[in-house]
Parts: C-alpha cells; sequence; structure tokens
C-alpha cells in the first residue's frame, strides 16, 4: 500500500507554523510514505518564495503543488525551472511558462506519477482546457511500471472538479482539489477505482475568511474596493488534509480519508 498525507493550501507564516508543529504528530499517527501540500499561498497568502519553499522542505514535506497564484512572487520562478524541483505548476498553463506541470517521483521504490491541473469556470485567466491535458499528458508519459497517479485539481467551481473526477475515473488514482480553502464532505472512491474530494481544505488561520484577515475581505464586499491581502499571524489554526492510500499492483485508491485538526500557533 502507498500511503499519501496531503495538505490543502498552506496559507502565510501561520500557515507554515503550524504544519511544523502538527507534521511529527501526522507522521507518527499514519505512517505516509509521501507528504505533499499546496504552496501557492505560502508567502503571506499569496504566492510563495525560494526562502518559504526551503522552509517547508526544511521542515519535512517531500512534493508540492500550486496553482494560480504561484508566480504572485517572480524568484520562484528559479524553483519551478530547476528539472530536479519537487515543486510543479498546473500543466494547463499556456505554452512556454516557465515550470513542469507534472513529475514522475519515486515513493517507497514505486514510481508515483503526480499531476497538477487548473480549472477555468469563474477563473479570470484564460488556460488551456484541463480535460484535454490530462488525455495528452497520459498518452506521453511512460506508464510501464507506475504504480499510482495523483491529480491536483486546483479549481473554483465543484461542479468543473466533479465532472473531472468522473472524466478521468479509471485511468488515475485519486483527483484531490484545491483553491477554495475550504474542505469538502464529499471524498469518496468513485466507481472505477480513483478518489475524489472536491477540495481538501488549507492550513490557515481559523479566525479568518479563507485564510484572509476578516475586516479587509468585509470591507471588500461592502465597498467593491480591491481588499489588501492580509493574513493573521497568530492564533488557532485549521489544518486540514486527506490521507490517500493505494494499492499500488491495480493503482486504485483503496481509501481517501479527511484530516480535520485545530491547533494554536
Amino acid at each position: 500500500m502507498i500511503k499519501i498525507l496531503f495538505f490543502g493550501d498552506v496559507i502565510g507564516k501561520i500557515g507554515r507554523k503550524a504544519i511544523k508543529e502538527i507534521l511529527p504528530e501526522l507522521k507518527k499517527e499514519f505512517e505516509p510514505d509521501l507528504v505533499m501540500a499546496n504552496i501557492e499561498n505560502l508567502a503571506h497568502g499569496i504566492g510563495a518564495t525560494k526562502k518559504t519553499f526551503e522552509e517547508m522542505r526544511e521542515i519535512g514535506l517531500d512534493f508540492f503543488t500550486s496553482g494560480n497564484h504561484i508566480f504572485k512572487k517572480s524568484e520562484i520562478e528559479e524553483v519551478l525551472v530547476d528539472q530536479d524541483s519537487v515543486l510543479i505548476r498546473p500543466a494547463n498553463y499556456p505554452p512556454g511558462v516557465p515550470g513542469q506541470g507534472f513529475k514522475m517521483i519515486e515513493v517507497a521504490s514505486r514510481k508515483v506519477l503526480i499531476i497538477n491541473l487548473i480549472g477555468r469556470v469563474f477563473m479570470r485567466e484564460d488556460f488551456d482546457c484541463p480535460f484535454r491535458k490530462i488525455d495528452e499528458i497520459l498518452k506521453q508519459v511512460d506508464t510501464k511500471d507506475l504504480s499510482a497517479t495523483i491529480i491536483d485539481f486546483h479549481a473554483e467551481a465543484t461542479s468543473e472538479k466533479a465532472a473531472f473526477g468522473r472524466y478521468v475515473d479509471g485511468r488515475v488514482s485519486a483527483v484531490l482539489g484545491t483553491h477554495t480553502h475550504v474542505q469538502t464532505a464529499d471524498n469518496k472512491i468513485l466507481p472505477k477505482g480513483t478518489a475524489f474530494i472536491s477540495d481538501i481544505g488549507m492550513v490557515g488561520a481559523a479566525e479568518s475568511i479563507i485564510g484572509d484577515k476578516i475586516e479587509p475581505i468585509l470591507d471588500s464586499f461592502l465597498t467593491q474596493k480591491p481588499a489588501l491581502i492580509e493574513v493573521p499571524e497568530e492564533g488557532e489554526v485549521d489544518i486540514n488534509a486527506v490521507l490517500l492510500e493505494i494499492n499500488p499492483k491495480t493503482k486504485k485508491a483503496v481509501n481517501l480519508t479527511r484530516v480535520d485538526r485545530r491547533i494554536k500557533v
């Protein structure tokens, strides 16, 4: 069995501190073979820097996905273009965008393919079609000796996420949604063996609006002026993750469990 612990969007310093505190406990409890996180909001709630990325590596996370905010801090491109990087960006960005959209890694002496894709519904950017992109990726990747395929589907609309899960059911091991920062209760194994959840959630301040300070966001809704992103730096933290278990012989998921903790940092 391959066991993967995947954290939802890690938001700012408070999220990084919470991961550092909780990870030893979760590793002891679940004994994962691979620990992953989405880090597009790692540096003060938007984007990631080389320093914050390295901090997460030192904490003990193995691999990272991202989304539409990953390029907010331009220095992260140095990490993305490294062929040995353990950080990927959505594969359906237009051609020529720095970074890799998928990667084959070794987990417990087994080959695991990790793919990052982004949705189009309600997104401001004009991304390529994720449905056609996954077909393209699965055709070009050598699946010989492959034990699992994991997709981080970074999207706004639950309908698009659900449709995508059904589209790839039986062809990948798991479709794990990110982006909305709200953990959903629809974790399941689809009929053909693909694990699915609309959104893993976040690692961010509990007293917040999806990780950001409450007052600026409320003001933006009331005035329609842009909100300045501010992230609480201490207090209670919601830690959302999933534990995914895959049978390497069949490449099918056998279990997808939500992990939901709250700690104070």
